[in-house]
C-alpha cells in the first residue's frame, strides 16, 4: 500500500470468494485499490473447497492441475502454497482395464506417461507398448494427434464442430475415443467428445500434450483445497488490506455513476468505483443489469455439467498407488484421499490402523448424479472390487457422495459465442470467473486467468499502471 488517504483510493468491490474473485481482490489491492470481498458461503475458495464430516476432513471433489496451468501455480506462488502441492516430475498415469464378470474379472495395466524428448517424441514409446489398444489403433491416435497439431486455435470455425464428430473424420474409431480422447477429455472437459466443441478440446490437447513435453505434468494438493484456497486465500487477503465478508450474500447491483452499489442480503449498502462479479455464471447474470453484455438473454440458456464424487473408506489398503484411471468401468478416476483427510488421526482411523479413504471423481454424469446414495453403493461398490482385488474382501467403513450438480459450464459446441469477456458495457463493471471467454475449459487455471483479465481491466480503467506479466506464470509485479 502506498498510505494514501482512504477517499482517493478507487474502491473496488468483488463479488465471489473463489479462485477468480481471490486472483481479483488480490490483483486490484496491490494496486492500491479499497477492496472488499462478498462471499455468500463461509468459506473461501468456490467450488474448490474442504469441509468436515465428523473428524474426517473431505475435499468436495478431486481438483487436479498441470504443468502448464501457469496462472494457478502463480496463484499458488502468491498465496505461499506451493510447497502444499506435488507436481509429478513427469507425466505417469497409471490406466486400469478391466473385463468379464465380477466373479473373474481380466485386469490390465498400462501407463500414460512421458520420456525426456521432445514433443511429440516424448509420448511415443508409452503410446507404442499402451496395451488397451491395438497397433493399428495406436497408428491411428498418431494420425489424430497430428492432425490435431495442425489446428489453428484462433480459428472461431473450431467451435461450430464436436470434438467426437471432428475425431472420426480424422480416423478414430470407438475404441481410441474411449481408450484415450475420453480417457483425458471426460476429466478435463466434463463431457464426452460428441458433446465437446472442438475449440475447446483442441486447446486441451494442443495445450497439454502437444505443446511442451513438461505441460501435461500432473499437480495436486497434498493438503485439503480448504488450506490452500480458504486458510491461506484468507490472510493473504486480509494481509493485502482487502476486506473480507463472509456468510454475505449480493442480492442487487445499482449501477450508476460515479460510484455502483451493491445490496447484501443483510441490507448492508457497498459503493465502489469498481463491482466485479465473480461468482458462478448464473448468480453474475442475475445480478447483471439489461443490456450489460452483448446477447445477455443468452446467458440463461448457457448450459452446466455436473461432477460426482464417490467417497469409500476400507477397513485395509485397497489401493497402492496414488491414482488411477479406469476403462471398461463406470468408474473413470480414483485417487487415495488417506493421509489428506488426516484419517489415520480419527477415531475411525485409530481404530483400523490400515484403513484407507478413496475418493472416485465422475465427471460428465448427468445420468447419475441425483441418484439415491443406495443406488450409488449398489452401483460403484462392486466395480471398485472388479477393478481393486483387495477391495472385494474389505469392509466398508464409510461410504458417502458430494454433487456438484453445476460443476462447470457445458463446453457444448457454441460455447465460445455465449462466453462473455471481463469488460461489460456499463463503466466500472467487469465479469470474472472460469465460464467467462478465457479461452480454456472450466478449470482452476481458468478461474485464475479470467481474475487476472478482470484485474487488468479495472486497473486500465482506472488509468493505473498495469504490472508487468512476465509471462512464465508468475504473479505480475
Amino acid at each position: 500500500m502506498t498510505g494514501r488517504a482512504d477517499a482517493a483510493r478507487p474502491a473496488a468491490v468483488v463479488v465471489g470468494g473463489g479462485l477468480a474473485g481471490i486472483t481479483t481482490a488480490l490483483r486490484l489491492a496491490e494496486a492500491d485499490h479499497r477492496v472488499t470481498l462478498v462471499e455468500g458461503r463461509p468459506r473461501l475458495g468456490g467450488l474448490a473447497f474442504s469441509f468436515q464430516r465428523g473428524e474426517l476432513t473431505v475435499d468436495n471433489g478431486q481438483h487436479v492441475y498441470l504443468r502448464c496451468c501457469t496462472a494457478y501455480r502463480g496463484l499458488l506462488d502468491r498465496l505461499g502454497a506451493s510447497r502444499l502441492v506435488h507436481l509429478q516430475d513427469r507425466l505417469d498415469v497409471p490406466v486400469l482395464g478391466v473385463s468379464g464378470p465380477e466373479a473373474a474379472p481380466v485386469r490390465t495395466l498400462g501407463r500414460l506417461r512421458r520420456a525426456g524428448l521432445p514433443v511429440p517424441l516424448h509420448l511415443a514409446a508409452s503410446l507404442a507398448t499402451y496395451p488397451h489398444l491395438a497397433p493399428a489403433d495406436r497408428a491411428r491416435v498418431v494420425r489424430g494427434a497430428i492432425a490435431l497439431q495442425g489446428l489453428d486455435l484462433a480459428d472461431p470455425a473450431l467451435d461450430a464442430v464436436s470434438f467426437g464428430d471432428w475425431l472420426r473424420r480424422h480416423g478414430q474409431n470407438g475404441r481410441t475415443i474411449a481408450a484415450l480422447w475420453d480417457l483425458v477429455g471426460v476429466a478435463t472437459l466434463n463431457a464426452r467428445a460428441d458433446q465437446v466443441s472442438l475449440a475447446l478440446a483442441a486447446m486441451v490437447f494442443k495445450t497439454g500434450l502437444l505443446s511442451d513435453p513438461g505441460a501435461s505434468d500432473i499437480g495436486m494438493a497434498a493438503v485439503p483445497l480448504g488450506v490452500i484456497h480458504h486458510d491461506r486465500a484468507l490472510a493473504e487477503l486480509e494481509r493485502a488490506g482487502v476486506q473480507v465478508l463472509l456468510r454475505a450474500r449480493a442480492t442487487e447491483l445499482k449501477p450508476s455513476a460515479p460510484q455502483h452499489a451493491v445490496r447484501l442480503e443483510s441490507g448492508e449498502l457497498l459503493t465502489a468505483d469498481t463491482v466485479v462479479l465473480a461468482g458462478a455464471q448464473d448468480t453474475a447474470a442475475a445480478l447483471l443489469p439489461p443490456d450489460a453484455v452483448d446477447a445477455q438473454q443468452r446467458l440463461a440458456g448457457f448450459g452446466t455439467a455436473p461432477i460426482l464424487n464417490v467417497h469409500v473408506v476400507y477397513d485395509r489398503k485397497v489401493l497402492r498407488r496414488p491414482f488411477f484411471a479406469a476403462l471398461g468401468s463406470p468408474v473413470q478416476w480414483v485417487f487415495d484421499r488417506t493421509a489428506h483427510s488426516g484419517l489415520a488421526a480419527t477415531e475411525l482411523g485409530r481404530a483400523h490402523p490400515g484403513a484407507q479413504y478413496l475418493a472416485l471423481s465422475q465427471s460428465a454424469v448427468q445420468d447419475e448424479i441425483d441418484l439415491p446414495v443406495a443406488e450409488l453403493r449398489r452401483r460403484y461398490l462392486p466395480e471398485l472390487a472388479r477393478l481393486l482385488p483387495a477391495a472385494g474382501g474389505a469392509e466398508v467403513l464409510d461410504f458417502f457422495v458430494t454433487r456438484e450438480r453445476t460443476a462447470t459450464f457445458d463446453p457444448a459446441p457454441g460455447t465460445a459465442a455465449v462466453r462473455p469477456t471481463a469488460r461489460t458495457h456499463v463503466p466500472g463493471l467487469l465479469l470474472a470467473g472460469a465460464w467467462t471467454a478465457t479461452g480454456w475449459p472450466a478449470t482452476m487455471e481458468g478461474a485464475v486467468r479470467s481474475g487476472h483479465a478482470a484485474a487488468d481491466a479495472a486497473l486500465a480503467g482506472a488509468g493505473t499502471r498495469l504490472p508487468v506479466d512476465r509471462g512464465d506464470g508468475r504473479w505480475p509485479r
